[in-house]
C-alpha cells in the first residue's frame, strides 16, 4: 500500500510518520504504565523471570503460534480459528508500514530495501485478499456475537460496546486498504503497488466513472493517513480497553508457572506473614494481579467451568475480571497512602465467597484460557484468607478441616482404622520392613472409606501377583494435607505435609504407588516444596507398565463396555491419559469407549478443591451432570482411576436409580477380576 509523497507538500512522509508514532506511542506507554503496571507492581514479588530461554520459547508457539487460541478450534466452533487469521492478518497490515515506509523511502535517515519490486507485488497482493477475507470473517464474527450468541458469549461482560468499536475499526482499516490502493491507481499511479487485484479493480472501475486524478490523488492521501490514523489509535485504545490482553497475554505467557499445571503456590512465610491468604491488592502476587489485565473477556473459562454449567454462581472469568475492577479502583489511593480497601473489601463486594467456595479447582478453566490467565492460585489465596484469618467457611469444610486436625484424615465418623482394609492379605508394615523397595501409599479414602477399600484390596493383589515388593505404612499414614490445601486451610496442610516428610526419610523413601491422584498430585508436586523428593507414581502408569513387561496377564474375559473418566488430577494437572487406557484395553473381552467430554476437555466429577466433604452451594450436582454424560455414552460401566470419581458416579447412579444396569468401577478392581484365581485358591 503505497503512502502519499509527503505531508501538506512539504514534510517528508517518514517524517510525519516518525513524528506521530513517536507521539502515539509515548502516550500509549504513559497510559500502560500508569493503569497497569505501576498498580499491578503494588502486588508481592513471585520467582517468574528465572530460566530465561525456557520461558521464551516455550511461550512463542502461544503467542505467535496461538497455540491456545486454535486448542479450542472444533467443527461447532470456530472462533480460535477467526481470531488467529484476525491476530496475524493486523500483524501483517502492521507490517506493511514498516515495509512500505521504514525501510523503502530514500528520504529517511537509514534506508534498506527489505523488499524488491516482485516482492511489493506479492505482498501486496497478499494484503489485498486479507482485506477481504477479513470482511467475511468479522461480519461472521459479528452475526456469532450478537445474532447466535453461543453460550460462552453469552456473559455480560463478553457484551461490551469494545468488541462492536474493534470490529468496526478492523473494518475501517480494510475499506481503507482497499480504497487508498483503489485511488492510487486512480490517480494514475503506476508500478508494483498499483498490482494488488481488488484495489487495481476498484481503481479502474473509478477511472470508468470518470473520476479526475488530482481527486483521486487527494482521496489516496486522505484513506492513507485514516488507515495510518486507526493503527496509531489502537496503541492508545488497547490499555483502556479488554483488548489489553494483547499486551498483557504475552508477558502472563513469559512469566507462566513452570510448575506441574495441578501444583499450589506454596507460602514460605506462615510464621512471619502479616496475613494470611489474599484479599487485598497487596496480598496477591503482581503475576495473579496481572491475569486481571490479560484477560480477553472471552468467556471460554466460564463455559466450561463444571460448577457454573450447573448452576452456581462461580465464573471464572468475573473473579479475574471484577479483581482488575477492585485493583483500577484500589490501586491509585494504595500508592498515595490512602488505602479504600477497608470500606470497600475485595470478597464481599466485588467477588462473593459464595462462587469462591463452588470452585472444585478441577483446571478446565485453566486450561482453555487462550491467553495464559491462572485462576485457581487466586481462588485458593482468597480461601485461604477466609479459612485463617476470618475462620469463615461452610459448615462441612470446618468439619473435615476439624478431622484432620485431631484424626489425621477427612472422614469424620468413620469406625475403620488405617490397616482394617487389608486384614488377612498379608500385607507387609514398612516399620517392620524398612527394606522394602516400593510404599503403597493407601491414602484416607482407600482406607477409611469402605467402597474404595475394595481399590485398595484389588491394587494389592495385582502388586502381589506381580510379585512386587512393596508395604504400607499402616497407622504411621495420615492424610497428605491435600483436602486442607484446597480448602484453604495451608497451615494445617503443611504440618501434615512435613509430618508425612520426616516419616518417609526416616525410612528413606525412593519410591512411591499411590491409587488416588490427590495423593499423588500432592506427594509428586508439592511436597518437594517443603524439601520432600521422591519418585511417585500413580497405580495406573505403574500398572500398564507391569502389563506391558509381562509380569501381569488379564486372562479371563470381561464381556462389559466401558466409558472411562479421565480424573481431573491425574489426567489435566499430571497429563496422565494413555496409562489407563492402556490398562482397559489389555482386559479381554472389555469394550472401551470414550465420553464426549474427554482428556483434557473431561468433565469434573464434582468432588476436587475440598467438595469430596463439602456440600454444593445450589444448582445441579456436578456429578450428576457428569452421569449424565456417562449415560449418554450407553456404555454398562463408567471406568474410573479416583476413589473421589468412584463414590461420585456411584451416587450419581443411585440418583437415576439405575444401579442394577449401570456400574462404577475402579479399573483396578476389574484388572484384578481379569487376571482370575490366584494360585492356590
Amino acid at each position: 500500500m503505497v503512502p502519499p509523497e509527503n505531508l501538506f507538500g512539504v514534510i517528508p512522509i517518514w517524517l510525519a510518520v516518525y513524528f506521530f508514532a513517536v507521539g502515539t506511542f509515548s502516550a500509549a506507554g504513559s497510559i500502560l504504565y500508569y493503569r497497569v503496571f505501576r498498580l499491578i507492581m503494588i502486588g508481592k514479588k513471585p520467582a517468574r523471570f528465572d530460566q530465561p530461554l525456557r520461558r521464551l520459547f516455550g511461550a512463542l508457539p502461544m503467542i505467535l503460534g496461538q497455540k491456545k487460541v486454535l486448542q479450542s478450534v472444533s467443527v461447532r466452533d470456530r472462533a480460535g480459528l477467526a481470531h488467529f487469521f484476525i491476530f496475524w492478518g493486523f500483524l501483517s497490515f502492521t507490517a506493511s508500514y514498516g515495509l512500505f515506509i521504514f525501510a523503502d523511502s530514500a528520504w529517511r535517515p537509514f534506508s534498506a530495501k527489505i523488499l524488491t519490486e516482485t516482492g511489493v507485488e506479492i505482498f501486496g497482493f497478499y494484503l489485498d485478499i486479507l482485506a477481504v477475507v477479513f470482511f467475511v470473517v468479522l461480519v461472521w464474527g459479528a452475526v456469532r456475537r450478537w445474532g447466535i450468541k453461543p453460550r460462552r458469549l453469552s456473559f455480560d461482560l463478553t457484551q461490551k460496546k469494545e468488541s462492536l468499536i474493534i470490529m468496526v475499526l478492523i473494518a475501517s482499516l480494510m475499506l481503507f486498504t482497499l480504497l487508498t490502493e483503489a485511488f492510487f491507481v486512480a490517480s494514475g499511479g503506476e508500478g508494483p503497488h498499483s498490482t494488488p487485484p481488488i484495489g487495481k479493480a476498484i481503481g479502474e472501475a473509478f477511472i470508468a466513472a470518470g473520476i479526475d486524478e488530482g481527486v483521486a490523488n487527494g482521496l489516496q492521501g486522505v484513506f492513507w493517513w485514516l488507515h495510518l490514523g486507526i493503527i496509531l489509535g489502537f496503541s492508545l485504545y488497547i490499555p483502556l480497553s479488554k483488548h489489553m490482553h494483547l499486551v498483557g497475554a504475552p508477558i502472563s505467557f513469559v512469566t507462566r508457572s513452570l510448575e506441574p499445571k495441578g501444583t499450589l503456590t506454596t507460602p514460605d512465610d506462615l510464621e512471619t506473614a502479616e496475613v494470611f491468604g489474599a484479599s487485598r491488592v497487596q496480598d496477591f502476587n503482581w503475576k495473579q494481579l496481572l491475569d486481571g489485565f490479560s484477560c480477553a473477556v472471552c468467556g471460554r473459562c466460564s463455559d466450561v467451568c463444571p460448577a457454573n454449567i450447573s448452576g452456581k454462581i462461580l465464573s471464572p472469568m468475573h473473579i479475574v475480571e471484577n479483581m482488575k475492577e477492585h485493583i483500577l479502583e484500589a490501586g491509585p489511593g494504595i500508592l498515595k497512602g490512602e488505602d479504600p480497601q477497608p470500606d470497600k473489601p475485595l470478597i464481599g463486594n466485588w467477588i462473593q465467597e459464595e462462587g469462591l467456595w463452588d470452585c472444585v479447582t478441577c483446571g478446565a478453566c485453566v486450561q482453555e484460557c487462550p491467553v495464559g490467565v491462572e485462576h485457581i492460585d487466586s481462588i485458593v489465596d482468597m480461601r485461604r484468607f477466609m479459612v485463617m484469618e476470618q475462620a469463615s467457611m461452610p459448615e462441612t469444610a470446618q468439619n473435615a478441616l476439624l478431622s484432620m486436625e485431631q484424626r489425621g484424615h477427612p472422614w469424620r465418623g468413620t469406625t475403620y482404622t488405617r490397616t482394617d482394609w487389608a486384614e488377612g492379605l498379608d500385607i507387609k508394615i514398612l516399620a517392620d520392613h524398612p527394606e522394602t523397595e516400593i510404599l503403597f501409599w493407601v491414602g484416607c479414602t482407600g482406607a477409611l472409606e469402605q467402597r474404595s477399600q475394595a481399590v485398595a484390596r484389588s491394587m494389592a493383589s495385582v502388586l502381589k501377583r506381580a510379585k512386587v515388593d512393596f508395604a504400607i505404612l499402616g497407622n504411621e499414614e495420615t492424610c497428605t494435607g491435600d483436602p486442607a490445601r484446597r480448602m484453604g486451610n495451608e497451615y494445617l496442610y503443611q504440618i501434615l505435609a512435613e509430618q508425612n516428610i520426616q516419616t518417609f526419610n526416616s525410612y528413606d523413601v525412593k519410591k512411591i504407588i499411590t491409587i488416588c491422584p490427590h495423593c499423588f498430585n500432592t506427594i509428586k508436586n508439592e511436597y518437594p516444596h517443603l524439601g520432600g523428593d521422591y519418585e511417585v507414581l500413580h497405580y495406573t502408569e505403574f500398572v500398564a507398565e507391569l502389563i506391558e513387561q509381562g509380569a501381569i496377564r488379564p486372562l479371563v474375559p470381561i464381556e462389559t463396555t466401558l466409558a472411562y473418566h479421565d480424573s481431573c488430577y491425574l489426567g489435566r494437572h499430571n497429563e496422565v491419559y494413555e496409562p489407563p487406557r492402556d490398562i482397559a484395553n489389555a482386559i479381554p473381552g472389555l469394550t472401551l469407549v470414550e465420553m464426549g467430554r474427554n482428556r483434557e476437555r473431561s468433565f469434573c466429577c464434582g468432588a476436587g478443591g475440598g467438595h469430596m466433604w463439602m456440600e454444593e452451594s445450589g444448582g445441579q450436582r456436578i456429578n450428576h451432570v457428569r452421569t449424565e454424560q456417562f449415560l449418554e455414552t450407553e456404555a454398562d460401566i463408567i471406568g474410573v482411576s479416583c476413589p473421589y470419581c468412584l463414590q461420585m458416579f456411584e451416587e450419581g447412579i443411585s440418583a437415576e436409580q439405575l444401579e442394577t444396569q449401570k456400574k462404577a468401577r475402579d479399573l483396578l478392581e476389574i484388572l484384578d477380576e481379569s487376571l482370575g484365581p490366584v494360585s492356590g485358591d
